[in-house]
């Protein structure tokens, strides 16, 4: 039996029927895994004995009837989140000997509600990147082409729900980390309201951009892990006290002409965004094209802040505490240089000293004061289209994924497949990334809605009508 072609909630009713076993949905994930898994390179570390030994305890609960809601529910972590007495490496080898004491708040509610952790996934260093080329582990391959890539940073999470080794993932999206690789991969991906979701026990990029959030083959699978992972904890200070009330439907969406119409979207990525506007109109909503000015301002706005911002965060990885430590220095000074030096790749090197120049006294100003103040200005822009229209709608990414090695010997080109993405990152507002098709080449195609802060059900209610998976 194929456990990925129908949604958790169908499996659920044949486990509480008897008809099924946590262990037989386990062994098969684990089944798909040994199957894939080599030529893919999704998972970073499988943890067959101990998803095993958890989906016994979990038989049993649901024979005594005191099992949680995620009984049975087979997820992946990426490598940027902590599972207490597991190995977190963010993806880089400066944290190749770190194993983590305590679990992360979202992987700890799924394991509270009996979800089996089936292993840690694949992603860029420390979630830099667009493409999972920058992962110190090799690069997570497309299923649906291996020649391309899986996109990033969260990729292993997205080719891992794609290619049937578990059923979720839990990502994490600081500039579209799970939507774009979502896109990439023709799964569902949803980056929650910043504040929604603890980040404690999150590796941290950028504090004030990074969101955990689910990657599904289901909007209902998404849905249901977003109700139990999001929440205070008492860790998060950024976590928001209040939610406010579900908005009432305008029955009104935007579209930034800007991005509609930007030359580097690919044509048929277009052309099946115009379907989608479509589709949009025969369910009853108006869609009109909006004028957004701060386009060309949101890429150097999420740049400049989220290298200052790892700059200060990835200045605890020094070789004194955890991780990797240089081998005889000589000297303090040498151990954090030649340790930092050899531990980070170069992607990460590139934005921490970037990071440093905006953050410096002569250029502290110039840069990063200014683009705090752009920021503002984009999130009051992005709240005012939002207080007139349901939801902003676009494709999520301008092409469908790149051909392995395309774009790693041009940052600049790689940071502007992030263009459609950022804005949901920069304003601090939900976007949620459901499959559009494919191309003529059968790589899958990804449709983007964002709406406003909190507002997820409205979003997922939408993205369930506009999306069927087929199985």
């Amino acid at each position: 039996m194929n456990y990925t072609s129908q949604p958790y909630i169908k499996i659920r009713e044949k486990l509480l029927a008897g008809e099924l076993s946590v262990s037989s949905v386990v062994r098969y994930h684990l089944n798909q895994i040994q199957a894939h898994n080599k030529a893919l390179n999704a998972f970073l570390e499988v943890y067959e004995d101990d998803a095993m030994a958890r989906a016994t305890l979990v038989d049993a609960k649901l024979k005594a009837g005191t099992a949680g809601k995620l009984a049975g529910l087979v997820v992946g972590i990426k490598d940027l989140l902590c599972y207490e007495g597991h190995h977190s490496y963010a993806g880089s080898k400066i944290l190749e000997s770190f194993k983590s004491s305590f679990s992360a708040t979202a992987v700890k509610r799924l394991l509270d509600e009996d979800a089996i952790i089936i292993g840690r996934q694949n992603c860029d260093e420390f979630g830099m990147g667009s493409t999972n080329e920058n992962s110190a582990y090799g690069a997570a391959l497309n299923y649906a082409n291996q020649a391309h890539v899986a996109g990033g940073s969260s990729g292993g999470s997205a080719v891992a729900v794609q290619a049937g080794m578990c059923q979720v993932s839990l990502g994490t999206d600081t500039g579209g980390s799970i939507r774009m690789p979502a896109a990439f991969c023709g799964v569902i991906g949803l980056k929650p309201t910043y504040g929604l979701v603890s980040r404690w026990g999150l590796i941290a990029y950028a504090s004030s951009f990074d969101t955990i959030g689910p990657i599904a083959n289901y909007v209902s699978d998404a849905r249901l892990v977003l109700e139990v992972i999001k929440g205070d904890d008492g860790q998060d200070s950024t976590l928001s006290s209040s939610v406010p009330e579900a908005q009432k439907d305008k029955k009104r969406i935007a579209y930034i002409k800007e991005v509609v119409e930007h030359p580097s979207l690919q044509p048929q990525i277009k052309a099946a965004f115009e379907v989608q506007v479509e589709n949009l109109k025969g369910l009853g909503y108006t869609v009109e094209a909006v004028d957004f000015p701060y386009i060309d301002q949101l890429l150097p706005t999420y740049y400049v802040l989220t290298t200052a911002e790892s700059s200060s965060n990835l200045a605890r990885f020094d070789g004194v505490k955890f991780g990797h430590r240089t081998a005889n220095p000589v000297d303090l000074m040498q151990l954090y240089k030649r340790t930092r030096q050899e531990g980070f790749g170069e992607e990460v090197q590139r934005r921490i000293m970037l990071g440093t120049f905006v953050l410096s006294a002569d250029y502290y100003d110039a840069y990063y004061t200014k683009a705090q103040k752009v920021r503002r200005l984009i999130q009051e822009k992005t709240l005012s289209i939002l207080a007139d229209y349901d939801f902003i709608i676009s494709p999520t990414t301008s092409s469908t994924a790149y051909r392995v090695g395309e774009k790693t010997q041009d940052p600049i080109q790689m940071y502007l497949g992030d263009l459609f993405t950022v804005q949901a990152n920069v304003a601090g507002v939900p976007g949620l990334s459901i499959p559009m098709g494919s191309d003529s080449t059968g790589l899958p195609m990804g449709f983007q809605l964002m709406t406003n802060p909190f507002q997820e059900d409205k979003m997922l209610d939408l993205g369930e009508k506009l999306y069927a998976y087929e199985g």
